[in-house]
């Protein structure tokens, strides 16, 4: 994997709740594939991840939602937790810095209730898309079709339902960030 994304840059947008895992190894995927990265959140300092419902590690915030320029971006990656995603889609610097992934057609993974901050930012119509079970009804009712699949590529969106899917959420985020397809 090792120079596959050499002078890319990855944000990876996350609030208080993100599950710690869901961020920190698909980071360090990405980066062992040559990626820059920052870690975007809608406040500034630190952000408190979550080993499921417990507390895990602080992580930094590199920039803000709303100083953040997704053009200066060239992928994204919405890790899960259930408060995470809750907080971005109610922030709407945060919805505002999704869509515009969308907008300029750039690739991006999310993973497990990540989808939850998609359905807000209302680009999951006409899509496939896995997450975490309960998220079904809210993806079907947003207009996406769901699957219940270790990992689902739909043109350049990754997605996957939860930790034990990270291996493959990983390879294959590496895989389209650098340009392959599904």
């Amino acid at each position: 994997m090792a120079g596959e994304l050499s002078g890319k840059k990855v944000a990876f947008l996350a609030a208080d709740g993100v599950e710690q895992v869901e961020l920190v190894e698909p980071r360090k995927a990405v980066e062992e594939a040559g990626a820059e990265t920052a870690v975007v959140s809608i406040d500034s300092g630190e952000i408190q991840a979550f080993n499921h419902l417990d507390h895990g590690d602080k992580i930094k915030v590199d920039v803000t939602a709303d100083s953040a320029d997704p053009s200066q971006f060239d992928a994204l990656v919405l890790p899960g937790g259930v408060a995470n995603p809750d907080f971005l889609r109610g922030d709407e610097d945060a919805v505002r810095f999704v869509k515009s992934f969308f907008e300029q057609d750039k690739p991006v993974g999310v993973i497990c209730h990540g989808p939850w901050t998609l359905v807000e930012a209302d680009v999951v119509r006409g899509r496939t898309l896995t997450s975490w079970p309960t998220l079904r009804t809210d993806l079907r009712n947003a207009g996406a079709e769901w699957v219940d699949e270790e990992v689902h590529v739909d043109g350049r969106v990754v997605s996957s339902r939860k930790p034990d899917d990270l291996p493959a959420f990983n390879r294959k985020i590496v895989e389209v960030f650098a340009g392959g397809g599904s």
